[in-house]
């Protein structure tokens, strides 16, 4: 989770709100939290590496096809997420080439990212474990370079910035915010690996709330320190690849091949952490009919096809959309995912030992945020809430037939 976010949503975000973005990237912070309130008190009280799925349907255990949407929508979110890093990682790779603006360079490169990461899950645990450590180590280090280098580079001042910016209102920065909650997505996948976790009851809000908290700092800082050091046209000219492009002309080569480093290492761990998270429950709604039966199986506990289904599934969700309406549909389907996650909890809030307040405080930000994103697509981007919404009446209707079989 922790730092592939920024590289993704930075170049969009200025675009959106330009100076406002360190802004924006705290509330989305904020709006995490409420939607990590609810998965940590669920994730304690039922220990089910189902996670969001197994949630939903132990909460609501007389509506099958409840818990088949929810399961649905959760991982074809994941597989967004999957295709949505695995394209940025591609945008750095080849960034520094002649062909680095071609889409079908971009696309295969993210393919074979994709590929690489799957045969690493389909290895071992224990290797794909080790491999997400040393990615995550390293990458935190690089990051935190970063963001010294960038703020200690900083060709203007945040007074001179918001002097010069364009009218931005209230409504354009919520939006932005909601649209940034994507980059936080990777909390929940901790529950995926309850299995496999020791003392789950104090490492699972440990590990969520200190991600979220550890990412909300990162992305806050390099974000700050981009728009200190880098003009606004290079950052939105180039955003699939903001920090790379924008980085060479005020800290020069080795500037430039430091932040493509971390932007690989950042991108790649949360490739991995992904696929290995959501394949975990892929496979339990599979084995409980809502998908087909083969991607249950597993080999010394490794999901398998549900592994290769993902990745696979993923590849061509690159091939089908653009960097910005695979975020969009990220960001709308984890926003719906949490608001039922924080009813869910809110239904049973005497069992999992909730604060009404709190959690009722969380559905009114994640029901809010879905509204932002939908209304800004249907008033600038009617074509690409078309092809949101299409994809989620495919879902829909996939997720019914399962439950009308079983």
């Amino acid at each position: 989770m922790v730092g592939g976010g920024i590289f993704t949503i930075l170049g969009i975000s200025v675009a959106m709100v330009g100076v406002y973005t360190p802004l924006i990237i705290l509330i989305g912070g904020v709006l995490a939290c409420f939607a990590a309130y609810s998965y940590v008190k669920l994730g304690v009280y039922y220990k089910d590496e189902g996670a969001t799925y197994s949630f939903f349907k132990k909460t609501f255990p007389a509506s099958p096809f409840a818990a088949s949407l929810i399961g649905w929508w959760v991982i074809f979110g994941y597989i967004s997420t999957l295709a949505l890093y695995a394209y940025t990682f591609s945008a750095y790779a080849i960034s520094g080439f002649a062909f680095g603006d071609s889409e079908l360079a971009r696309k295969l490169v993210a393919g074979a990212v994709i590929l690489a990461f799957t045969l690493i899950n389909l290895w071992s645990v224990k290797g794909m474990g080790k491999v997400e450590d040393l990615m995550v180590y390293t990458k935190l280090v690089i990051l935190a370079i970063i963001s010294f280098v960038l703020i200690n580079n900083g060709s203007t001042s945040l007074p001179v910035l918001f002097q010069s910016q364009t009218s931005v209102n209230i409504v354009s920065i919520l939006i932005a915010a909601s649209l940034t909650f994507v980059a936080y997505e990777g909390f929940q996948l901790v529950i995926n690996a309850v299995n496999e976790m020791e003392e789950p009851q104090r490492n699972i809000p440990k590990a969520i709330y200190t991600a979220i908290l550890l990412a909300v700092l990162i992305y806050f800082v390099i974000s700050l320190g981009a728009i200190l050091a880098i003009p606004f046209d290079d950052i939105i000219r180039n955003k699939e690849y903001a920090l790379a492009a924008g980085a060479e002309h005020v800290l020069g080569h080795w500037g430039k091949e430091l932040i493509i480093a971390g932007a690989l290492l950042a991108t790649s761990s949360a490739i991995s952490g992904t696929v290995f998270g959501a394949s975990r429950q892929m496979a339990v709604i599979a084995d409980d009919g809502y998908f087909p039966s083969i991607l249950s199986h597993r080999n010394q506990r490794i999901p398998t096809y549900a592994i290769i289904c993902m990745s696979a599934l993923a590849f061509l969700l690159v091939f089908a959309g653009s960097l910005q309406v695979i975020l969009e549909f990220g960001s709308v389907t984890f926003l719906l995912v949490s608001l039922l996650m924080a009813f869910a909890n809110f239904r049973i809030r005497h069992l999992t030992d909730s604060s009404t307040l709190v959690t009722l405080l969380s559905c009114a930000g994640l029901l809010a945020g879905t509204g932002f994103i939908l209304y800004y697509e249907f008033a600038n981007q009617p074509e690409q809430l078309v092809f949101i919404v299409a994809i989620y009446v495919v879902l829909t209707l996939g997720s019914w037939i399962y439950s009308r079989l079983k």
